[in-house]
């Protein structure tokens, strides 16, 4: 099995809804069976035995109420779905599956009607499994205790505002671990920097289209070790690649790689993911704010929120040092693996660009947007100012063309942290 197949498998496995239940049905089956054997062995109290009668009607009602709690959090998915493809970013979705409390419940539900009718078939005259009943009482006030918490924790976190926070952490975490795996050495190779060793032997073509998500760093280094060659990637995580394109250049070596092996190393698939692309959780937040911007919503206090944690997930790229290239080379400074990634620009220009033209009427959201921009000028380095003073001249212009009242026009070009109401404002930073 290929990298690539296993990461896709990995993949599935996260995003379903099935798996962990299915453990969560045959441990609840393993365990009835253990329950029946232990069942004897030592001295229940009293008020633990039961009749015939009292527990088969115990574990009957038990079966029953788990196959309904169970088409309820079904009922809660579907409508997580038409909110989050509605209201939301039906990007968000592939986060919202992988959430571990709601394959817990499922789980712990499916567990209990598996260990509940399991005994009731054992249920007879002569013979009561009087420690299996009692568990699986006890299994019913977890199951209701955990269904307690799920429905606290997505009541409160189906708002946009929380759902932004989630994903705002989830993209602060890949990055940070995508920057410590990769240990990047700060070298420029190709046409701007140093050449290459030798030209392109071999272009190594997808067999598939789909989206670049993931591809194995530590598996293409030991084959660039192996071959004597180096590897350069041509297109960065999140492209969308149609069958036949170029996926890896083959520079120099000892002898010639397979290109069926090389291509395993890279993982394709139907839509971006975010394990080694934290703009991917940058591309959620926009979604969401410039759905509240549109005409069928209106709501664009919602997008400042969202703003909020867009500021956020810029000041934690902008102290990280980002290049359009990228190398990893071996101890003698032999490069070994180019791969193209994403600058301070690049990800300048999708946290703000669309929410500028959406909401370019909306005087809290420009307010916002100049309060944010003016907040990176503060705190980032000198090499990312000039970005952000050419998104101020953006912001400026944009304003100029959709405020023709003069008055209008003022109040929108004052920073505001919460577009409008946000206290005493500073005078707006001039650009350039």
């Amino acid at each position: 099995m290929s990298w690539a197949v296993a990461f896709r498998l990995r993949q599935y496995a996260k995003s379903s809804l099935w798996i962990i239940p299915l453990f969560g049905l045959l441990l609840g089956a393993i365990l009835a069976r253990l329950a029946q054997a232990l069942d004897g062995t030592f001295q229940l109290p009293a008020e633990w035995r039961y009749s015939a009668s009292t527990a088969s009607t115990v574990l009957s009602a038990i079966v029953g109420a788990m196959v309904g709690l169970l088409g309820f959090v079904v009922t809660i998915g579907v409508l997580v779905v038409q909110q989050a493809t509605g209201t939301l970013s039906p990007r968000y979705m592939r986060l919202w599956y992988r959430d571990r409390l709601q394959k817990s419940v499922l789980a712990t539900f499916a567990g209990t009607f598996a260990f509940a009718f399991s005994l009731l078939r054992s249920v007879e005259e002569d013979s009561v499994p009087d420690l299996g009943v009692t568990l699986a009482g006890l299994a019913v006030a977890v199951s209701l205790l955990l269904l307690l918490i799920y429905l606290n924790r997505f009541t409160h976190n189906l708002r946009p505002v929380a759902i932004a926070d989630l994903v705002t952490r989830f993209g602060e975490r890949v990055l940070a671990r995508w920057a410590a795996e990769a240990g990047l050495p700060a070298v420029q190779y190709g046409e701007h920097g140093k050449p290459l060793p030798g030209e392109a032997r071999t272009l190594v073509r997808s067999e598939r289209g789909g989206s670049i998500q993931a591809f194995h760093v530590a598996g293409l280094k030991a084959a660039a070790v192996r071959h004597g060659c180096t590897f350069v990637l041509t297109h960065p995580v999140g492209d969308f690649v149609p069958p036949g394109t170029t996926l890896i250049e083959v520079h120099g070596g000892t002898s010639q790689p397979d290109p069926r092996q090389l291509t395993g190393l890279v993982a394709l698939g139907v839509e971006r993911t975010i394990e080694q692309d934290p703009a991917f959780a940058l591309r959620i937040l926009v979604d969401i704010a410039i759905r509240a911007l549109s005409p069928a919503v209106n709501d664009p206090t919602t997008a400042v929120q969202v703003l909020d944690h867009i500021e956020e997930f810029l000041h934690v790229v902008g102290r990280n040092e980002l290049r359009a290239d990228y190398a990893i080379g071996d101890d003698r400074g032999r490069p070994l693996l180019l791969f193209p990634g994403r600058t301070w620009e690049d990800y300048l220009q999708l946290a703000v660009t669309e929410i500028r033209d959406f909401g370019a009427r909306s005087t809290q959201t420009c307010r916002r947007l100049r309060a944010l921009l003016e907040s990176l000028l503060d705190v980032l380095p000198d090499r990312h100012l000039a970005a952000v003073r050419a998104e101020l001249r953006l912001l400026d212009e944009s304003v100029q063309r959709n405020f023709t009242d003069p008055a209008g026009r003022a109040t929108a070009q004052v920073g505001d942290r919460q577009g409008i109401g946000g206290g005493r404002p500073r005078p707006s930073t001039p650009p350039g």
